[in-house]
């Protein structure tokens, strides 16, 4: 057989049985990076006998001895209505990841991952479980550790829907939070954050999505055999999202041997870094909304060589499009979806009739509930547009004619005890957190910093980054009322911003102008509904 996944050790980490060291004076002292080099000899054409363990496919049995056997053996689903409204001649499947008992791909990795710790002896009855994950990995391990065990704690974005934490935690995972904006090799960020738990908790091990040889071999073993045995072998194109890459590394060397003239296609938001040639990667996008994709770094198990061509999407291509997968294709899938389909639908305009493109959908609705399948959330961040349905007369009005005090604002190296003194003082749920320049980082949100205190997560002496909230909106000050309405449908405040041009260039700065809540619009609604009733009969009156 190919030597097709010679990955290294199974990972760089700790095994349970050495002996922890730590620096305190460099927290980053013991790091182990996610992008070393791969040390994997794989090439087309490769005849060395593999080195890994590798599962053949087989039929599922009726009854399962466990949920991890259901993992696996997902359908091929046609596409109809999308394909055709662009044209496409070619037959455009997708393969319903989103299946799998976790609801996503990554169920497939954190059980091989688990079972093949367990099969070399790095798992054992008593150890915790740990991984750095966008959420999704995480599911998979819970999942699997909840089967076999074992605890589990996972460390996950501050951007990931919070969908993904209340799954993690009713499977009994732990989760911790870091912050987005955190780069891959910072002392906050979530992969330095997992290293320092797995250091400092007695038989815990972090089984590495990043460089773990389990991830593309369950995809080799797994995906990217059900595809080609599925299509019997007529595979033309695959579209794959890239996110650790082993997705991508294990479907495209399956392919890449069962069909060698077989299109592999990548998809890659803009702003992640993982596309080649570098000039893709250019872009001034610095914060994406689909979750689960792309990275500042190229992850050891990602393997560029098996790529044709690479191709960026946004969210506001993604996102409208998963959602006309789920309306027009009756698919319940996630934001991602939309990414690839996206893709799908520019590489595939070169196949001809009777070719198959193949289109991988990732994970499902459940972790995106409050997300892009909310109408409120898609119109919040303009992805959407907002519809006067019942002909309000003041939807259309700006929003500087609404009544906002002038902010109340903490600094960004204050302490949670400032803040909640200000809080009390000026008898605000939500003070907008800036630095020395006046820039917005973020607020302190009451019922966020309730949970952050009764969880033990900060403490009144901690700087207000530890309680910092995240998840708010935005709203230009000449925007509409219409939009603020409905965005404070969910979300109980907005913050109002204007564009404040410079004395000295052409350059225009963010300028924070208040804090709309709930109640305020609420009482200016109240009052223009007033005013057009008080018109109404003096008109009638008068007639």
């Amino acid at each position: 057989m190919a030597s097709n996944h010679r990955n290294c050790p199974m990972n760089g980490h700790r095994s349970v049985n050495q002996p922890r060291t730590e620096t305190d004076e460099d927290p980053m002292a013991n790091f182990i990076r996610p992008d070393q080099p791969s040390r994997c000899t794989w090439a087309l054409g490769t005849e060395v006998a593999s080195p890994h363990h590798h599962e053949p496919l087989a039929p599922k049995p009726s009854v399962l001895p466990s949920i991890l056997e259901a993992v696996g053996g997902t359908p091929l689903v046609k596409l109809n209505k999308i394909p055709q409204s662009y044209g496409l001649k070619c037959n455009v499947y997708v393969k319903c990841e989103f299946l799998n008992p976790g609801g996503s791909v990554k169920d497939r990795i954190g059980v091989r991952m688990v079972l093949e710790a367990e099969r070399q002896g790095l798992l054992k009855p008593g150890c915790t479980i740990i991984e750095p994950t966008s959420g999704n990995t995480g599911i998979g391990l819970a999942m699997a550790a909840a089967a076999r065990g074992y605890r589990c704690l996972i460390v996950m974005p501050e951007k990931m829907s919070n969908e993904k934490v209340d799954t993690l935690k009713a499977l009994g995972a732990e989760v911790i939070r870091t912050p987005t904006e955190a780069a891959f090799d910072s002392p906050e960020g979530l992969i330095a954050v997992s290293q320092r738990l797995q250091r400092s908790i007695p038989d815990s091990v972090i089984l590495d999505q990043y460089r773990n040889a389990g991830n593309p071999l369950a995809h080799y073993d797994g995906t990217g055999a059900e595809i080609v045995q599925q299509l019997d072998g007529r595979v033309d194109m695959v579209v794959i999202g890239t996110g650790t890459g082993g997705t991508m590394t294990g479907i495209g060397r399956k392919i890449k041997e069962a069909c060698p003239s077989c299109q592999v296609i990548a998809a890659d938001p803009e702003g992640s870094i993982l596309a080649e040639p570098e000039e893709l990667n250019r872009s001034e996008v610095s914060f994406y909304e689909v979750e689960g994709v792309g990275y500042d770094f190229l992850p050891t198990v990602l393997d560029r060589s098996v790529v044709d061509r690479w191709y960026k999407f946004n969210d506001r291509a993604a996102l409208p499009l998963a959602r006309r997968l789920i309306r027009d294709e009756g698919l319940l899938c996630g934001g991602s979806s939309g990414g690839n389909l996206y893709v799908a639908l520019e590489a595939a305009k070169t196949l001809t009739e009777g070719q198959n493109c193949v289109v991988i959908l990732p994970d499902n609705i459940r972790n995106y509930l409050t997300k892009f399948v909310s109408d409120n959330w898609m119109e919040a961040r303009k992805f959407k547009e907002s519809e006067n349905c019942y002909d309000q007369k003041w939807w259309n009005n700006q929003l500087h004619s609404v009544p906002i005090d002038a902010p109340v604002t903490v600094r960004v190296d204050a302490n949670l005890e400032d803040a909640i003194a200000l809080m009390k003082q000026n008898h605000r749920d939500q003070l907008p957190v800036v630095d020395e320049e006046g820039t917005i980082k973020g607020v302190v949100h009451l019922p966020n910093l309730m949970s952050k205190v009764l969880n033990r997560q900060a403490k009144p002496t901690d700087p207000v980054t530890r309680a910092i909230y995240k998840q708010f909106v935005k709203v230009d000050q000449n925007d509409n009322v219409g939009r603020a309405s409905r965005i404070l449908e969910k979300d109980s405040f907005v913050l109002i911003t204007n564009q404040e041009q410079s004395a000295t260039d052409a350059s225009s700065k963010e300028v924070l102008v208040g804090v709309l809540t709930q109640r305020a619009l609420f009482e200016y609604i109240s009052a223009q509904q007033q005013q057009q009733v008080a018109a109404t009969n003096g008109n009638g009156n008068a007639e």
